[in-house]
């Protein structure tokens, strides 16, 4: 038995042992349903085109079936068009601050990434969180909180690296696998750190990323790095970088609780997705490529909040202006462009 099946089962017998927990017979079972609809008009500057977009309809529904034992269900009914499936899992609370997850979701890696698109600042994600460190998929974590002196969170998980789709006939002997630790330090900062390893196809890939946030008295400055390493040298290292900052301005109007202006900086070199290519179609004959060009992008906008606190229901304004070295050639959506996006959260 190999070091991996010994860990998923010793993982089973402890949950095992919660089954007939006297105090889970007193307790209710819970529902919670959420939902968050975004909606948008981008206008490419240059081009003189613009499109409305549903980008996000997700419902989900989360909660208890006994004290110790939760859920969760997330799917997209319009991801930029599509319908997916995102998260589908099931957590026990194993003591005190630990918690095991198994099933399908977002893996535990770097802060940008790992927002819900309602928590998000700006109306179009990073490149961290959109091209570089963006990975769902199926496997096992564990979570753990603790104080030692100041809080601090631990995650870690295994996966299959198969994606969302790929489940049924997928059998692997390689592991994928995930790490993250997140520290409140005093004074309103956060440090989070976190390294991932993936195979997209025949070839490993290593990220590793860094960022710091601070975020008190309305205002949130945030700056994050990440690197990713190819296997071989089959494509050079990619480096990432975002960093923002948000503040709120409170407003005692009839229609907004506050007023939120932001700016945005973020970087990605040329990157692969870590699939081979030929002639510009999927071949294990092929090699990696640059599926996404090297840029840089300023993002400017104001953020307008109709709830009583943020996320609930906001109107993004942002403007973004790509740079790109001479030699590349910009993909149809990722111009300059004014964006108004309304989000809604419940």
């Amino acid at each position: 038995m190999n070091l991996r099946t010994t860990l998923m089962a010793a993982a089973f017998l402890t949950l095992a042992g919660y089954a007939q927990n006297s105090e889970e017979k007193k307790f209710s079972p819970t529902l919670n349903v959420h939902g968050t609809v975004r909606a948008k008009y981008e206008y490419q500057t240059q081009e003189g085109e613009g499109r409305f977009e549903v980008r996000n309809a997700r419902v989900s529904l989360d909660g208890n079936v006994v004290k110790r034992v939760a859920y969760k269900l997330e799917a997209d009914f319009s991801d930029e068009g599509r319908m997916r499936m995102l998260d589908a899992y099931t957590r026990i609370n194993l003591a005190k601050g630990l918690d095991f997850t198994i099933g399908q979701m977002r893996v535990p890696f770097t802060i940008d990434a790992h927002r819900s698109p309602h928590l998000q600042y700006f109306a179009n994600r990073s490149f961290i969180a959109k091209q570089v460190g963006d990975v769902r998929d199926v496997g096992a974590t564990l979570a753990y909180k603790f104080r030692a002196g100041i809080p601090i969170t631990l995650q870690a998980g295994m996966f299959n690296g198969s994606g969302l789709t790929n489940q049924k006939d997928f059998w692997t002997s390689n592991v994928n696998f995930s790490a993250k630790a997140q520290l409140q330090l005093p004074a309103g900062f956060h440090l989070v750190g976190s390294v991932q390893k993936i195979r997209p196809d025949a070839h490993t890939v290593m990220l590793y990323d860094a960022g710091l946030f601070y975020e008190d008295h309305g205002l949130h400055i945030e700056a994050e790095y990440l690197r990713k390493h190819y296997e071989h040298g089959d494509f050079h290292e990619v480096n990432a970088a975002n960093a923002f900052a948000c503040y709120d301005i409170a407003l005692q109007r009839k229609w907004f609780s506050k007023i939120s202006p932001l700016l945005r900086y973020d970087y990605m070199d040329d990157h692969s997705d870590g699939r081979r290519y030929l002639n510009g179609t999927l071949d294990a004959a092929g090699k990696l490529i640059a599926t996404d060009a090297q840029r840089s992008r300023l993002t400017g906008g104001l953020t307008f909040s109709f709830g009583i606190k943020g996320f609930q229901s906001d109107l993004r304004l942002n403007y973004e202006k790509y740079i790109y070295p001479h030699h590349a050639t910009p993909k149809t959506s990722e111009r300059d462009k004014i964006v108004c996006e309304l989000m809604t959260h419940f």
